[in-house]
């Protein structure tokens, strides 16, 4: 089967099955084409629930699937991949914070969207990597514990100077391994061109870059900026979609280290045979981690 054959029959099963598909940003270009919805994380399940259909496939990440079914919880919600998590989301536990918010009763806890549904039930809001200074910035609380990623956190600490934001010594593995060498090799072997990184990375890498930002932000800049090249400090698929959205511009990878090999699990194959019955799995939650998880991310849109 070629891959414009199994994109083919994805298509064809989709609608005959009323399944809508998302893909987050870092999938696989194959992938992105038979998508209804791309995007970051928390936009593709807020989109997810206006769609008509009654069956949700994630393209990403078990988190990411969780968050689906949180907001569509009479959708039938599938990961494509059931192997696909995600270390800085699994790092923490409901016990850790819970004991931390015995020993903090005054603080409240922000959880970042990449974050588990049972981790979510024990804090008071979610926020995402691009709206979480705005958010911060509205809390009535001074005192806040900021979790699970220590950089996003730092980066959101200098914009908020005024809070008091307690950090976890947690985060994406892959973005926290870039150093600022490596944005100074890049600089010197692409001296004109722009470096743009997500808030995950050290904060001795965010110095460096021209622009801090989510995944669509990123993406949105470089679509946008009159510059015509792009040192792009996130996943390596990143660089790659924006090449083909801007053929007349140029994209460097800032480090060969930034691969999710997680995001990178689901094939094209495992859409189709999730489509087919023959893989996949149901994204089940139960109701106290739903009514739990679902107030800390109501808590989000409301103040977002």
């Amino acid at each position: 089967m070629t891959i414009q054959q199994a994109q083919a029959e994805i298509l064809r099963l989709k609608k005959e099955k009323g399944v809508c598909i998302l893909a987050h940003s870092y999938q696989a270009r194959e992938i992105l084409e038979v998508a209804d919805i791309c995007g970051d994380s928390f936009a593709l399940s807020a989109q997810a629930a206006k769609m008509p259909q009654q069956q949700a496939l994630m393209c990403g990440v078990r988190f990411m699937a969780e968050t689906v079914k949180l907001l569509s919880p009479a959708k039938t919600v599938w990961l494509a991949n059931p192997s696909a998590g995600c270390p800085m989301a699994e790092q923490m536990d409901k016990e850790l914070i819970l004991q931390l918010r015995a020993q903090l009763p005054d603080y409240t806890v922000v959880a970042y969207i990449n974050t588990t549904a049972e981790l979510k039930t024990v804090c008071d809001v979610c926020v995402t990597s691009s709206s979480a200074v705005a958010i911060v910035k509205k809390l009535s609380a001074r005192d806040i514990i900021f979790l699970p990623d220590c950089n996003l956190g730092d980066y959101v600490a200098r914009q908020v100077p005024e809070k008091n934001i307690k950090l976890l010594q947690g985060g994406c593995p892959i973005h926290a391994a870039v150093e600022p060498a490596e944005v100074r090799a890049a600089k010197q072997a692409h001296p004109n061109a722009l470096v743009l990184v997500h808030p995950e990375c050290k904060p001795s890498v965010a110095a460096l870059a021209d622009y801090i930002g989510s995944t669509s932000g990123i993406m949105d800049y470089a679509k946008q900026s009159a510059a015509q090249s792009f040192i792009i400090g996130t996943e390596l698929s990143i660089a790659e979609h924006l090449q083909y959205e801007c053929p007349d511009k140029s994209f460097y990878h800032l480090s060969k280290k930034l691969i999710c090999p997680n995001m990178k699990l689901t094939t094209l194959m495992d859409v189709l045979h999730c489509l087919q019955g023959r893989s996949g799995e149901q994204i089940e939650l139960d109701a106290e981690t739903m009514r739990g998880a679902r107030r800390c991310v109501d808590e989000m849109i409301r103040l977002g």
